[in-house]
């Protein structure tokens, strides 16, 4: 599958003065595991992802494409027949699957190896990786220089940076991939969740946006209020009324007392629950057969280069790309 080896994959452990523990890893720049402690004072993991590191090197991984704790990217979502234009120029991107370019290709930013740039320990550690994607890599323009940034506070925040430049015009749109269970194990059915939207991307048959929003009053994947996530299967592309200055959504379980807030600088959070994930090998963390974690996507509109009425996804020249995502963790 890759060239990389086992020998390549390094896991960056973060520890702050609660002992709570964030390990990092340069294949994908992803998130491996995070752990606190929960009302009874038990230290918990609460990132669902395979037990041993080299599984994500593995073949079934990558044909899973579940992008455990991962950066995804170069265009994290779905873009319609994997095409784009940017001016008058079309575009064809390499990978594409029942009409769709899925999460920056077959060999997206979450297979690569980042390297690792620094590390810094003691008071609010962090590490900061980066990575170059060359012109037309997975059939994308421009040469890109990105850069992931993972802070662990002393408060328990997990901040998420991510930075990008180009050399010519190109389209992005990076997201973190971590799966959540805020027990540590089994489901995340007795989750509850809050989501500041009031409409939500309708998305057709192939999980493709058509351009129109719906209103959620009334509809039964409205959490505009505390609901239950109970056993229900979500891949859905919330458009979220706040930014930055307060949460966009949040997490709360009750057996273990920890309560997850999600804000960002983006203008969707994609919540992704599924039924069940892959039985191939096992995971950090004892989880249910079936709805064992839930992912909540900081981003852009999926396939937005295709529709005007989104925002824009272009980067240029001399531009910053910056998306900043918090997951801010506390216990009751």
């Amino acid at each position: 599958m890759t060239d990389i080896n086992e020998s390549d994959l390094k896991i960056i452990d973060l520890v702050n003065a609660r002992k709570s523990r964030l390990q990092i890893m340069n294949f994908g720049a992803s998130i491996f595991s995070f752990k606190m402690k929960n009302k009874k004072g038990d230290l918990i993991n609460l990132v669902v992802g395979p037990a041993n590191a080299n599984e994500y090197l593995s073949d079934e991984y990558r044909d899973e494409g579940k992008c455990f704790g991962a950066s995804t990217g170069r265009f994290a979502g779905r873009i319609a027949e994997g095409k784009f234009e940017i001016g008058e120029k079309e575009y064809q991107l390499d990978y594409v699957k029942n009409d769709v370019h899925l999460h920056g290709g077959e060999s997206g930013f979450q297979y690569k190896l980042w390297e690792i740039d620094k590390v810094h320990g003691g008071e609010n550690p962090y590490v900061i990786l980066s990575y170059t994607s060359e012109h037309l890599e997975e059939g994308y323009p421009g040469r890109l220089e990105v850069s992931a940034k993972y802070l662990l506070t002393e408060e328990n925040e997990i901040k998420i940076t991510y930075k990008a430049r180009t050399d010519r015009e190109t389209i992005l749109n990076i997201t973190n991939h971590a799966y959540f269970n805020l027990n540590g194990s089994g489901s995340v059915s007795d989750h509850f969740m809050q989501v500041h939207a009031s409409k939500i991307l309708e998305l057709d048959e192939k999980n493709l946006p058509t351009g129109n929003l719906t209103k959620l009053k009334g509809h039964p994947k409205d959490f505009s209020e505390n609901k239950l996530l109970g056993n229900r299967e979500l891949d859905d592309v919330y458009i979220t009324d706040v930014m930055e200055s307060e949460f966009q959504a949040q997490l709360f379980a009750p057996l273990s007392g920890i309560k997850m807030k999600v804000s960002s600088n983006q203008p969707v959070v994609v919540i992704y629950s599924p039924e069940k994930l892959p039985d191939t090998w096992s995971y950090l963390s004892e989880i249910d057969k079936k709805y064992p974690a839930v992912a909540l996507e900081a981003q852009n509109y999926p396939d937005a280069p295709n529709f005007r009425n989104f925002p824009s996804s272009l980067l240029k020249p001399g531009e910053l790309y910056e998306n900043n995502i918090t997951f801010a963790f506390s216990v009751k």
